[in-house]
């Protein structure tokens, strides 16, 4: 009998979604450009007994952690002018001391979005590439403002991400559009490189996850022009030939999941309830498989083989945890993800004894409204900790509040989550996006 879980994946959000209040010159012109620290400052650390605050009642069964984390700050460099707005819309990775992320403008026809690596050992933004200088493109050609994929580190030493459209007006022939790119770049040399231009014609691509043994980046794409829920393409990209393994309909609107085990990937095809695989050892078309699934955020597989997914949390939804076991394909509900009001979740970390899941709600703004929550879920006991409520203490003393997230990566140690915020210092939408590192502290991941 097949097991149908439903999890709902709302796409009202277009992916050229701006926030409620969209900025106008006369708020931009409220803050300054770039976004300063006191005393110029680069980064400021701090540890308090207010990380540990609720600012309002919280769900039943949600705990509140004993020792409050320290926290690293710093804003993104290379934010020298107003954007429409500074944003982050892809996940970040985090290996080796590393953390790779990256922003964008979100200007358009001619935006720009960057690449960055942080070093955990020296406390330091590096900017890696931006996609303005790599495309080289003419005066009065469409430029992405975006880079709303994952930033993936390959075995070969390469991070791997796609562009995305700044507004859905300017993805016309008036722009000379064809379609969005997938680039990557080289933290150690510092090279970047178009992969490909345009893997599906007129398809801009705002989801991706790369297979970093296999060395295959797979990807959703969603119509230049058209709403993102009509015509969502799926394809994989050799990255080594820099070539097409398979392009097809029916892809991903938001998420990919990878079992690294196998090399197989999983997605839900646009708003149905329907799990699907694709397997790059057999090829062909993705195969339906015996349980629905739809999942707005997954995690790595851990070593336990499972991959822990998220639903969506939109249009009045609450968002739903599962466990995706890879060996049976079945599907575990483990309960609901939110602690108080917030329920839009876009990413999900796991620890590296598959313990431990890491997430922040309110992901497109409205996360300072519970708090702005960082949240650990215990994957064996079933139960919600936060960890930090960071807001209000950033805004009372630095003046920025951090309004939501959609870029998280756990260290692998499991002992740093790096996150990079959409945040606001005083005008009416996000102006700037700044990063935290939260050191969890041990007593906090035990199993007690």
């Amino acid at each position: 009998m097949k097991t149908t879980i439903l999890l709902s994946l709302t796409l009202a959000l277009s992916t050229a979604a701006l926030p409620a209040q969209k900025p106008t010159p006369a708020a931009q012109a409220e803050v300054s450009y770039p976004p300063k620290l006191p005393e110029g400052r680069e980064l400021v650390t701090d540890s308090s007994p207010d990380f540990l605050k609720p600012i309002g009642p919280l769900s039943e069964g949600v705990s509140v952690a004993r020792t409050p984390p320290t926290v690293d700050f710093l804003y993104y460099p290379g934010q020298d002018y107003p954007g429409n707005p500074w944003s982050v819309w892809g996940n970040g990775s985090a290996i080796g001391g590393k953390y790779f992320s990256a922003i964008g403008d979100h200007k358009a026809p001619a935006g720009n979005a960057f690449v960055y690596e942080y070093d955990a050992a020296t406390k330091k933004l590096r900017r890696l590439m931006d996609t303005r200088s790599l495309l080289a493109l003419p005066a009065g050609h469409y430029a992405p403002g975006k880079i709303h994929s994952r930033v993936d580190l390959g075995s070969d030493g390469w991070l791997y991400f796609s562009t995305h459209r700044g507004s859905t007006r300017v993805t016309t022939d008036q722009y000379f559009y064809q379609g969005d790119w997938v680039l990557r770049c080289h933290p150690a040399t510092g090279a970047s490189e178009i992969v490909m231009h345009a893997p599906v014609a007129k398809h801009c691509i705002p989801t991706s996850v790369l297979d970093p043994q296999r060395l295959i980046f797979y990807g959703g794409t969603a119509p230049g022009t058209g709403g993102d829920e009509e015509g969502i393409q799926f394809f994989a990209c050799d990255v080594r030939t820099k070539k097409l393994i398979y392009s097809g309909g029916n892809g991903p609107a938001r998420c990919i999941a990878l079992a690294k085990s196998t090399g197989r990937v999983y997605f839900t095809p646009g708003k149905s309830e329907g799990l699907v695989r694709f397997d790059p050892a057999k090829g062909g078309a993705p195969e339906p498989i015996d349980t629905a699934l739809s999942m707005r955020a997954a995690t790595a597989e851990t070593p336990q083989g499972i991959i822990y997914a998220v639903s969506s949390g939109q249009a009045g939804k609450e968002a739903l945890l599962y466990a995706f076991h890879t060996r049976t394909e079945k599907v575990e509900p483990l309960g609901p993800a939110g602690v108080a009001s917030q329920q839009y979740i876009t990413s999900i970390e796991a620890d590296p004894t598959g313990r431990f899941l890491y997430y922040l709600p309110g992901a497109h703004g409205g996360a300072d409204r519970d708090g702005t929550a960082v949240v650990q879920f215990d994957t064996q006991t079933k139960r919600r900790k936060v960890i930090a409520f960071l807001h209000p203490f950033y805004q009372e003393h630095y003046g920025c509040a951090l309004k939501g997230t959609y870029s998280a990566a756990l260290d692998p140690a499991g002992d740093k989550l790096y996150v990079t915020w959409n945040a606001n210092r005083g005008s009416r939408a996000w102006d700037t996006c700044a990063l935290t590192i939260i050191h969890i502290p041990e007593s906090e991941r035990s199993a007690r």
